[in-house]
């Protein structure tokens, strides 16, 4: 029984030094809020376990010197008899605290660890679901609190990794669909002519026609992903330069103005920017982004009145762009996934060429690599709107500096 408890001890001592190494009272460590907290739990925590290792370094050696002075008083001054009275209790009162001591230990130290090992082989066994609940004041109740943080860091590992391989699949879905839709129409429209059924020249030009649109759709779908699939590695090359929002938006809405007017499409620009401010963008990729956007409201527009507005303005230290039109709108139950990859609205999945369903996508990736936002609302039947929100990196007072 004493080499048991001796090896106990010698367990608990070896813990209490390991979590010491671990962890120093050293000023540089515990000189902040979180770490003085943590020190000041770790002290309440180690008083409990300290009790422990007293109790069994001391208490042993107390009570056999405190045992002998005992018996040599009692033979000097007592009989035989009360001797052996005086014995029986003493041992009796020795044992039950002996117990006492023993069921502590066991509720403290060795149920939490048991409880601990079971966790543990989940763990093991894949399972990352796991916590353990046995609330104790001392270095286990440290060791289970780490135990259940990890579980849980675990468990949110395992959901991005399960929502990884998800998307992964629903892309490789959604480019076999994509790619597969213009690759059989190109292969039946080149049968037709290759068998002879198509016999007029004119015939022979509106399927040539038909194939060339075609391919210019899936080397767009090619563009669109090795274009996102870099912003999604972050490994997407940024030209950043800082330069006067006014003066940029204003060239690159006359450009658009030119485009959508031989679309028969009503464009408006409102420049509400006062005083101007200066950004650090790419000028090509927010130059694409906002293209992006555009190019969606003229696409789904719809009607032959379709207008589309681009309003510029600041609030505090950002600057903001929407594009608005007054399109069929977006359904409010389908918002939350506009930005989705080739997500389309409608859910037959049709397809007229132009889209790739990937633009919306690409321009919320292309404004957030700027430290920017994008958002959304839209109403049916009125219209859907577009907004950027870029940060301001310097006033126009500033520019000479």
């Amino acid at each position: 029984m004493f080499d048991k408890k001796r090896r106990v001890h010698q367990h608990f001592h070896k813990i209490h030094e390991q979590f010491h190494r671990k962890h120093p009272h050293s000023p540089g460590k515990w000189g902040n809020n979180h770490w003085g907290e943590e020190y000041q739990n770790h002290c309440k925590y180690h008083h409990d376990f300290d009790s422990f290792h007293k109790g069994l370094k001391w208490l042993r050696p107390a009570a056999f010197i405190f045992t002998v002075i005992l018996l040599y008083l009692l033979f000097r001054w007592i009989g035989t008899t009360a001797i052996a009275v005086f014995f029986a209790l003493f041992i009796a009162i020795k044992e039950i605290i002996h117990l006492g001591f023993l069921q502590r230990l066991e509720k403290r130290i060795f149920l939490p660890m048991d409880e601990l090992k079971k966790a543990v082989d989940e763990i093991a066994r894949g399972n990352y679901y796991v916590q353990v609940d046995y609330p104790v004041t001392n270095e286990f109740g440290v060791l289970i609190h780490s135990f259940n943080e990890m579980a849980q860091k675990l468990q949110e590992s395992e959901k991005v990794q399960l929502s990884y391989e998800e998307n992964r699949k629903a892309l490789i879905a959604n480019i076999s669909h994509d790619l597969k839709t213009p690759i059989a129409s190109i292969q039946g429209y080149i049968e037709g002519i290759l068998d002879g059924v198509v016999a007029s020249p004119e015939k022979t030009n509106k399927y040539l026609k038909i194939i060339y649109h075609n391919t210019v759709y899936i080397n767009k779908l090619i563009d669109d992903l090795f274009l996102f699939s870099k912003l999604d590695m972050e490994k997407l090359d940024f030209q950043y330069e800082t330069l006067p929002v006014k003066g940029y938006m204003s060239d690159l809405m006359e450009e658009f103005r030119l485009e959508l007017e031989e679309k028969q499409i009503q464009f408006s620009y409102l420049d509400k920017m006062d005083p101007d401010g200066y950004v650090r963008i790419d000028r090509k990729r927010i130059h694409q982004a906002i293209r992006n956007i555009i190019g969606n409201g003229a696409k789904f527009g719809g009607g032959n009145e379709l207008t589309i507005t681009v309003e510029l303005w600041r609030q505090d230290d950002a600057v903001y762009v929407s594009v608005k039109d007054n399109g069929p709108g977006i359904p409010q139950d389908k918002l939350a996934h506009v930005f989705e990859r080739f997500y389309r609205i409608d859910t037959e999945r049709t397809k007229d060429m132009m889209s790739t369903g990937l633009g919306l996508a690409i321009a919320k990736e292309l404004v957030e690599a700027h430290q920017g936002k994008i958002t959304l609302s839209s109403t049916e039947n009125e219209g859907t709107c577009f907004t950027i929100m870029l940060p301001i990196v310097k006033e126009q007072g500033e520019a000479g500096q």
